[in-house]
C-alpha cells in the first residue's frame, strides 16, 4: 500500500467536520497525492463519496474508519 502524503485524524468528529477538514487541507497535497482520512462517524462514507464527486477528486478506498482520496 502506498504511503499517504497527508494523514488527517478526524476520529471523534461528527460530520460534516471530517469533510471540512479534508477540504481545508487538500491543497497541501500535490496533484496525484494521497490523503488518508481517519474518521469513525458512519456518515463519513456517504458524505466523502458525495464530496469527491462534487469536487472532482478520486475516492480510492472507503473502508471506514480509513478513507483514502487521491487529489486530481
Amino acid at each position: 500500500m502506498t504511503a499517504p502524503d497527508l494523514v488527517l485524524d478526524c476520529r471523534g468528529m461528527r460530520c460534516p467536520r471530517p469533510i471540512i477538514e479534508i477540504a481545508r487541507h487538500l491543497g497541501e497535497v500535490p496533484v496525484g497525492g494521497l490523503v488518508e482520512l481517519l474518521a469513525d462517524d458512519p456518515a463519513t462514507a456517504v458524505d466523502l463519496a458525495a464530496w469527491c464527486r462534487m469536487r472532482g477528486q478520486a475516492l480510492v478506498t472507503a473502508d471506514g474508519p480509513r478513507f483514502r482520496v487521491r487529489r486530481v
